[in-house]
């Protein structure tokens, strides 16, 4: 089967990080075959801030990030729900209630057509910038647990 490389375009589309999100869970979820291995063990390294005199953690990408309560295994539980809701949608209870909210607050501010209009494609645009954002976040916490996983078990060095 051929495939065919990402343009530069399509790399950064929301579809391509939907993939790419949706392929390091499963790749995660290939590799922990025993999640409860997962618990109380922190995602990054601990290493110790001098200046500011805090526990800090460090990613396998460099990135520091401030203690917080999470274990690998609940990011391991949230990682596969955040990928089912992309897979089957996110079921809502109450949705007439909430419609019916935001029907009313469009009701109070109209706006004319043409403001509504440039206002929804500014919106669409901040929401779709947020959404790749988080999901290339979320793609690398992936990762970096499927990492941290084979370095516990003592498989780290494997298929790399």
């Amino acid at each position: 089967m051929m495939q065919i490389s990402e343009s530069n375009n399509q790399r950064h589309s929301l579809f391509s990080a939907m993939n790419r999100f949706i392929g390091a869970v499963n790749n995660m979820d290939q590799t922990v075959m025993v999640p409860s291995l997962l618990r109380d063990v922190p995602l990054e390294y601990e290493e110790k801030d001098e200046v500011n005199n805090a526990v800090v953690l460090t990613g396998g990408n460099g990135a520091a990030s401030y203690l917080t309560d999470r274990d690998m295994y609940s990011y391991y539980v949230l990682l596969k729900s955040i990928r089912n809701d992309i897979e089957w949608g996110v079921f809502q209870q109450g949705d007439d209630k909430k419609k019916e909210k935001l029907s009313t607050a469009v009701d109070k501010c109209r706006l004319d057509p043409e403001e509504e209009d440039e206002n929804l494609q500014k919106q669409f645009h901040f929401h779709l910038s947020g959404l790749h954002t988080v999901l290339s976040k979320l793609t690398r916490k992936a990762n970096t647990l499927t990492n941290r996983y084979k370095q516990e078990i003592g498989i780290g060095s494997w298929g790399q």
